[in-house]
């Protein structure tokens, strides 16, 4: 039966990696709950096209105070949540000393402060069953850091430190907790991005080319399936080799 199905909510799911994401749970067989503040074509066209098992719900990471009343409308309306991915996030490209205060401001509410609200109380459910799935997808700047977005590198190192310090803090509950690291893709976020800065990143890459928002959906597939009951805490990175 379809409610047999495990439910997985995706934040940042109407476009971009998000979608790739939410696409690939569904042909795996999961209930997918998207979750951004605007619905897509494209996402309604995948809602279509796996009728019944995917869904959409509007949500602003930046509204804070929404987010107890969203989770628990979820629990009502969904049943029980086995998986959290925390994709969604917001960027603006702009080196610190003229980027404005509210724009960092955003960028933290909405990667930082708005995702672990989410996912405390999403998680309690979890917490309950003793068993489920968190995984935050960071970034390679992360580590690598890059010129103009030194708040967003910030919040993904920030994502980091979260996922190995709630892994410790959920594990006995039979609950794993991982971050994907994504490198360069052809995505709308990395669209500012001229071509001679994309043949450079290619060009550091063992395999000459970029990662695809295929490879990071995969990855979320294997961190949310019975292979994976046992892997915990880590940072498993998709970047076609390029920081080796």
């Amino acid at each position: 039966m379809i409610k047999d199905k495990k439910l997985i909510v995706v934040t940042g799911a109407s476009r971009g990696l998000g979608l790739a994401i939410a696409t690939h749970l569904a042909e795996q067989g999961y209930r997918v709950l998207g979750a951004s503040r605007k619905e897509t074509p494209e996402f309604e066209a995948l809602a279509k096209k796996h009728g019944g098992c995917v869904f959409f719900r509007p949500l602003d990471l930046g509204d804070l105070k929404s987010l107890h009343q969203w989770a628990q409308a979820v629990d009502q309306e969904f049943g029980d949540v086995y998986g959290l991915v925390n994709n969604a996030a917001i960027a603006y490209d702009g080196v610190l000393a003229t980027m404005h205060e509210t724009q960092i401001e955003d960028i933290i509410q909405v990667n930082v402060t708005g995702t672990i609200i989410l996912t405390k109380y999403l998680i309690r459910p979890m917490l309950v069953n003793r068993k489920g799935r968190i995984i935050n997808i960071a970034s390679i700047i992360a580590s690598t850091g890059f010129n103009g977005l030194s708040v967003y590198g910030a919040t993904k190192s920030a994502l980091l430190g979260f996922t190995r310090s709630l892994a410790r803090e959920v594990g006995r509950a039979k609950i794993t907790v991982n971050a994907i690291s994504p490198g360069y893709m052809a995505t709308e976020m990395s669209s500012g991005l001229n071509d001679e800065k994309l043949k450079s990143i290619m060009r550091r890459s063992p395999l000459n080319e970029l990662a695809e928002v295929d490879d990071v959906a995969g990855a979320v597939g294997y961190l949310l399936s019975e292979q994976a009951a046992r892997v915990t805490g880590i940072d498993m990175t998709v970047d076609a080799g390029s920081t080796i």
